[in-house]
């Protein structure tokens, strides 16, 4: 699908830009480039939108603490080392290769200093997000509902957990549950290919009987909007 892509697919010049989004946005270009898996993209991204929510946005540099976040949640699952997070912050941020030098070592330093900041606003609480353990959670139970044909047909699990990384650019998912966040990427990736889960008209509450998934589509769709304007 097209529409899953758009968030990192568009080229953006980051020193342009002031809002709160591009640096959500900034870790996932920067953790792409560093081949990180989505689990730990989705845990940077959730460090990043909680430091927000107890600090002043305006006080912190916010490329700084995105490439801090990526740091902090590569080193929890060992995807990468922080001389590549420095190395390809700086080239996103900057379209240029950063000097070995005294530059790299003030980054370094930076980035440390921005650590310990993180960590003691945060109280060491870094845990990686659950929405992926129910998202193929609930995967498998679908699975068993689809006929086959249309499960070998449609990308479900790839583009669910396309929306569900998307999803991570926002502030939101901190106020959503993890079962929620799960249920709606389903259940917007159902709606895009136009499949019907039978015989269960509201499959969703058979998984999670507190199902909301309003919010979250509205959310989704909201991003996807602010990127194609």
């Amino acid at each position: 699908m097209k529409v899953e892509n758009q968030l990192k697919s568009r080229r953006i010049d980051y020193k342009l830009e002031e809002d709160y989004f591009y640096g959500a946005r900034f870790i996932f270009e920067c953790g792409y480039k560093l081949k990180g898996n989505p689990l730990t993209l989705a845990t940077a991204a959730t460090i990043y939108h909680r430091f927000y929510r107890e600090v002043e946005f305006s006080h912190y540099d916010k490329y700084l603490i995105a490439a801090t976040a990526l740091y902090i949640a590569g080193k929890m699952s060992d995807d990468y080392k922080l001389r590549d997070v420095i190395n390809v912050a700086h080239y996103t941020l900057h379209k240029s290769i950063l000097d070995l030098k005294d530059e790299y070592w003030m980054r370094r330093d930076a980035l440390l200093q921005a650590e310990l900041l993180v960590m003691r606003v945060l109280k060491f609480k870094v845990d990686p997000p659950e929405c992926h353990r129910y998202l193929l959670h609930y995967l498998k139970s679908l699975q068993g509902w689809l006929d086959r044909d249309s499960w070998e047909r449609v990308p479900v699990a790839q583009s669910s957990l396309a929306f569900l990384q998307d999803l991570h650019h926002s502030p939101q998912i901190l106020d959503a549950t993890p079962q929620d966040l799960a249920l709606s990427c389903i259940y917007i990736t159902l709606q895009s290919y136009g499949l019907e889960v039978a015989p269960k008209e509201d499959w969703y509450t058979a998984l999670y009987k507190d199902a909301n998934l309003g919010t979250i589509i509205d959310t989704l769709l909201e991003l996807y909007n602010k990127v194609g304007n």
